[in-house]
């Protein structure tokens, strides 16, 4: 196992720097650049004034040599100007002493994640509270998702063909089928709003952010919720459905075991095999596809703030996202892994 888990993590590494790169130069080629030259300075620039503003701030230098300072492996550039020094590991101008005395590499892997243009902040205190932010509409989501889904996918399982399976494999693949911002804005339309609607809650998730109710919060959480509940479902009902025709259930039912213990001291764990896989990949899911609920509902977490940062070109903040996502994704597989073969004891064996 311990060998398993350190190579897996060797090609998580490789993997991140890989697409960490990409995205570093798809957001630094020259049009996204004078863009963001345009927007800190004037856009009726001359193209003179765009190569000097972005060879003031260190952006015209090879493409491996800015990656290489941006992670932290480089050292970080200065340049002399009129008013003073200045540099990437520092902000704004400094002194010849001062930027002597300043610290040579600066990148994300020294904890400097660069300075937000639109919001004007360092990137990893927004990254901290947005990611925060997310994460509590992540924890919710998943207490009312996970133990649904199961539900209803044992439920639908257990006896395949029955009324009751075709009901609820109808309304998990309704809910699958139906995107978030559609079923955001029907409820909306009927639970919040103020001419149609029976105003039950709020349509909006700003003052959640400070104040997390059941009024502000739950519409968020259910559409959400609702769309990543029914694929789960349909995976726990499959794989239910298999195990209950297996021979050793067969065995069980004839040595005139209670159904109800077939179904929890059999059943229940080797279905939930496949099921867990799924439910470990919604965590990637759930950090990056949030972006429409929260943009729908104005609730300003992580995906709010990925929306903002690409509509806005700002460069350091939309790399510092693809790092925190690459790593989330990476780690749940990783977890996912480990967590299958723990589940099932013949993988172990093999």
């Amino acid at each position: 196992m311990g060998l398993f888990i350190l190579r897996r993590s060797g090609v998580m590494i490789l993997t991140a720097l890989c697409l960490t790169f990409i995205v570093f130069f798809l957001t630094n080629l020259y049009p996204n650049l004078e863009k963001l030259a345009k927007t800190q300075g004037n856009f009726r620039m001359s193209d003179e004034a765009v190569a000097s503003w972005l060879d003031s701030h260190g952006y015209l230098q090879p493409l491996p040599v800015k990656y290489g300072q941006w992670l932290g492996v480089v050292p970080g550039w200065t340049r002399e100007t009129d008013e003073g020094v200045t540099g990437r590991c520092f902000r704004g101008t400094a002194t010849a002493e001062e930027a002597a005395a300043a610290p040579k590499f600066c990148g994300i892997l020294q904890g400097d994640w660069g300075y937000s243009t639109v919001f004007r902040d360092e990137v990893s205190g927004i990254i901290g509270t947005r990611l925060g932010l997310t994460g509590k509409l992540m924890f919710w989501v998943l207490m009312l998702m996970v133990p649904a889904a199961l539900l209803v996918g044992v439920l639908a399982g257990m006896r395949e063909g029955s009324p009751l399976d075709r009901s609820l494999s109808t309304f998990s693949i309704i809910t699958t089928a139906t995107p978030e911002y559609v079923s955001g804005v029907i409820f909306i339309a009927v639970f919040a709003s103020s001419t149609v609607g029976l105003k039950w809650f709020k349509g909006t998730a700003t003052s959640a952010v400070k104040d997390a109710n059941f009024e502000n919060f739950f519409l968020p959480v259910l559409t959400i919720a609702l769309y990543g509940m029914g694929y789960i479902a349909r995976m726990t009902r499959a794989s239910m459905t298999e195990v209950m025709t297996a021979q050793y259930i067969r065995t069980a039912r004839l040595k005139g075991v209670s159904f109800y213990n077939i179904v929890v001291k059999h059943a229940l764990r080797n279905a939930l095999i496949a099921p867990f896989t799924v439910i470990m990949l919604q965590f990637p899911w759930l950090l990056n596809g949030v972006v429409i609920v929260e943009t729908l509902f104005n609730y300003k977490g992580f995906g709010w703030t990925l929306v903002q940062a690409a509509g806005n070109n700002d460069i350091e903040l939309l790399l510092a996202v693809s790092v925190v996502s690459v790593i989330v994704v990476l780690t749940t597989q990783l977890i996912s892994d480990i967590g299958y073969v723990y589940l099932n004891p013949r993988i172990r064996i093999s």
